[in-house]
C-alpha cells in the first residue's frame, strides 16, 4: 500500500508540473503570485485538476434520511435548497487547486519550459570552503573528539574479557586504553557564489506598471540564479539625473521624477564591484532597466565607455531591458546594440507590457553565462 501510495503521489506531481507548464506563460505574469511566496515555498494556483466528488440527485427524488427510500436511490443533499434571495446561476463554479512548490522545483519548470542551459561558471570565480570530513577511530586524540559510543563498547569488551563484569550492577568504567578519538581531516568543497546588481531608472516617465514589470521579471532571475547558485546577494540601484544604493522595497517602491542620467548608475554599479565583488571570488550579473530615455547623446558614449572598459571585463553578463514607456524615446537600446553587437556576454532585451517577460527571461538567461 505505501508503494501504491508513492507511485500515485509521484503520478499526481508529474500532472501537476505539466499543468504549470502549460500555463508557465500566464503565471510569469502574476505578480500576486510572488507576494504568497513563503521561507523555501511559494503557492501555484493549477487550474482544470478533477477532483473526485460526490455527486448529488435532485431534492425531489428523496433521499436517504428524508423519507422511504430504495436500493439504488441517489443521495440527495439534506439542506434546503433556495433560501436565498434573487437568482441563483445554474452553472458550476469554476475552482483551481493549489499547490505548494518548492523554488528549486520551480527553477527546474522555468528552466525546462524555456529550454535554458545550466550556468556555466567562468574561469576562476569558484569559490572552495573547507568543510571538516570524519575518517576513522583512532586511540589517541582530544577530548572534545572522544567516541563516547566506540569508547564504552570497548569498555565493555575488556570488562566481558577479564571477568569483572557484573550484569546485576552493569557499571562500565573506561581506563585510559579504552578511549576511542574520532579521526578527521579537512576536504576543499567547491562552491559558487553570484552577486546581482539590479539597476533601474526612475525618472517620471517610469511609472507604476513599469516597475511591476521589472519586480515580477526579477523575481524569476533571482528564482534560476538561486538554484545555480550556493550564495547569491542582490544589490539595488535606482537612479535618475543621480544614482544611490537603495534596499529591495525602495527599489520597487520609490517615486522620482526629473531626467536621466544613466551613466550615474553604471559608475555606481563599478564602484560596488570594486569594494565588495572581486572578480576572481564571485560572479557578476548586473541587470539594468530602463524605458531607454537617456539625458543626452553625450551620455550614452560615457556609459558606453564605462561598459567597454570598467563593467564588461569583469562580469559573467550585462543584461539591460527597455520597458516600454509612452514617454520614453527609446533610443538607448538601439545605441547599446550599435556598440555591443555580437558581444558574448551583453543580453538585451525589449519588454512591451508583462507579456513579453516571458520572452525576456528567455534573452537575458538563456546563453547560460
Amino acid at each position: 500500500m505505501p508503494l501504491k501510495i508513492k507511485q500515485d503521489h509521484s503520478r499526481f506531481r508529474e500532472i501537476i508540473r505539466g499543468r504549470i507548464k502549460e500555463n508557465l506563460r500566464k503565471y510569469i505574469q502574476k505578480g500576486e503570485m510572488i507576494g504568497k511566496k513563503g521561507k523555501d515555498l511559494i503557492t501555484i494556483p493549477v487550474p482544470s485538476i478533477d477532483i473526485p466528488h460526490f455527486r448529488y440527485g435532485h431534492k425531489e427524488q428523496g433521499g436517504v434520511g428524508q423519507g422511504d427510500g430504495a436500493p439504488g436511490t441517489v443521495l440527495a443533499p439534506g439542506a434546503v435548497e433556495g433560501d436565498g434571495k434573487g437568482k441563483a446561476g445554474q452553472g458550476e463554479g469554476q475552482h483551481s487547486l493549489e499547490v505548494d512548490l518548492s523554488l528549486d522545483e520551480l527553477a527546474e519548470i522555468l528552466g525546462e519550459e524555456l529550454a535554458l542551459p545550466r550556468i556555466q561558471n567562468k574561469g576562476k570565480k569558484n569559490l572552495t570552503t573547507p568543510k571538516v570530513k570524519y575518517t576513522g577511530v583512532h586511540t589517541t586524540g582530544p577530548e572534545s573528539l572522544r567516541h563516547f559510543k566506540r569508547t564504552y563498547k570497548q569498555a565493555l569488551k575488556r570488562s566481558i574479557a577479564t571477568g569483572t563484569y557484573n550484569p546485576r550492577v552493569p557499571i562500565v568504567v573506561p581506563v585510559r586504553e579504552d578511549k576511542r578519538y574520532r579521526s578527521w581531516r579537512l576536504t576543499e568543497l567547491p562552491q559558487s557564489n553570484a552577486v546581482v546588481i539590479y539597476m533601474m531608472d526612475v525618472s517620471g516617465s517610469m511609472g507604476d506598471e513599469q516597475k511591476e514589470i521589472v519586480r515580477i521579471e526579477s523575481f524569476w532571475i533571482d528564482t534560476w540564479l538561486r538554484s545555480n547558485y550556493k550564495g547569491l546577494e542582490t544589490r539595488y540601484i535606482i537612479h535618475d539625473a543621480v544614482a544611490r544604493e537603495v534596499d529591495r522595497e525602495t527599489f520597487f517602491h520609490t517615486r522620482e521624477s526629473g531626467g536621466t542620467m544613466i551613466s550615474s548608475a553604471y559608475k555606481l554599479c563599478k564602484e560596488i564591484m570594486e569594494a565588495d565583488y572581486d572578480t576572481g571570488s564571485w560572479n557578476i550579473y548586473p541587470f539594468h532597466f530602463s524605458d531607454g530615455d537617456n539625458w543626452s547623446a553625450d551620455d550614452t558614449r560615457t556609459c558606453i565607455t564605462l561598459l567597454k572598459g570598467e563593467v564588461l571585463p569583469k562580469v559573467n553578463q550585462l543584461a539591460y531591458g527597455q520597458v516600454e514607456s509612452p514617454y520614453g524615446s527609446g533610443q538607448f537600446i538601439k545605441d547599446l546594440r550599435e556598440s555591443f553587437d555580437g558581444v558574448e556576454n551583453v543580453a538585451l532585451s525589449e519588454i512591451a507590457n508583462k507579456d513579453a517577460i516571458y520572452n525576456s527571461i528567455k534573452d537575458f538567461l538563456g546563453k547560460g553565462s
